[in-house]
């Protein structure tokens, strides 16, 4: 395979390379260093022997997210507060979505992110790409009783964290209401729309002013957003867009986005507030 020809079938795979790694590491950044590493492979790989350029190029970036997220874990247990995953936007990168919208959102990218590197592999491989257990017994380096053994356990263990999610139309209208109510400092309004075992999580990595620790429960998280109303507010402007599939609020200060807010929602209410701040981690929707 001449160089033109591979950078074709590269750019082909890339947006399926670029929605494993995503799904994989949470983040937008190290997903494209990821791809970028299976590129050089890729032109240093022996192309005439290769029968599957797509088989090839997946099982590259998935056993290099595999590593990589072993060491990431590593990495974000010194990481300073919450980590959450990075925001992206899909509707500007519709591709990164895939086959399937599955394993993006915020709910399942945080229940992923406590499961094994390899569990996590063959859960995204099988449901958001729609891999065979044969293929993926070959990209995993394992047999296929084990495979299904760990897509089996992945399921179970994201079945088991994650509550009923509402609609898409109603996870907006609860965040606007959520945005609203804290932007007013309004106590009444923020414990109603808050489940009574609610949590919000704030990531600012260091690089930002924000809670180490989740705040818990629905009367300290309705507390916590109202003491700091007076002073965070001031010159924001709010814009509601969508990354990973659901809706998303951008605030801004002096025309810079400074942080980027959801809500996860169930039948209860709002579940988890995520405050994305660390301000390298929010450049993809920005």
């Amino acid at each position: 395979m001449e160089l033109d020809d591979a950078v074709a079938v590269f750019n082909e795979v890339r947006p399926r390379l670029m929605g494993i790694a995503y799904r994989m590491l949470g983040s937008h950044a190290e997903a494209e260093d990821l791809v970028q590493e299976v590129w050089l492979r890729w032109q240093a790989a022996d192309r005439s022997k290769v029968e599957s350029p797509v088989a090839y190029l997946s099982t590259a970036v998935t056993r290099l997210a595999i590593n990589a997220s072993q060491s990431a874990r590593a990495r974000r247990e010194t990481y300073i507060g919450p980590w959450l995953p990075e925001p992206v936007d899909t509707s500007a990168d519709p591709y990164l979505g895939a086959e399937r919208g599955e394993a993006l959102s915020f709910a399942v990218l945080l229940v992923l992110e406590r499961l094994s590197p390899t569990e996590r592999a063959a859960y995204i491989l099988r449901e958001a790409f729609d891999y065979p257990y044969d293929e993926l017994a070959t990209m995993l380096q394992s047999t296929e009783p084990a495979v299904r053994q760990l897509v089996s356990r992945a399921r179970k263990r994201i079945r088991a964290e994650r509550r009923t999610e509402v609609t898409g139309s109603q996870q907006k209208k609860l965040l606007t209401a959520f945005v609203e109510a804290a932007r007013s400092g309004d106590l009444a309004d923020l414990e109603q729309l808050l489940a009574k075992d609610a949590i919000s999580y704030s990531d600012g990595g260091g690089a930002a002013r924000a809670s180490k620790f989740p705040v818990v429960g629905r009367d300290r998280v309705a507390k916590y957003h109202r003491a700091f109303q007076s002073r965070f507010w001031v010159g924001v402007t709010v814009e509601f867009g969508r990354a990973n599939g659901q809706a998303v609020a951008m605030l801004e200060r002096d025309g810079v986005m400074f942080a980027v807010c959801t809500v996860i929602a169930s039948d209860d209410g709002i579940d988890e507030v995520l405050w994305m701040m660390n301000p390298a981690k929010i450049t993809a929707v920005a």
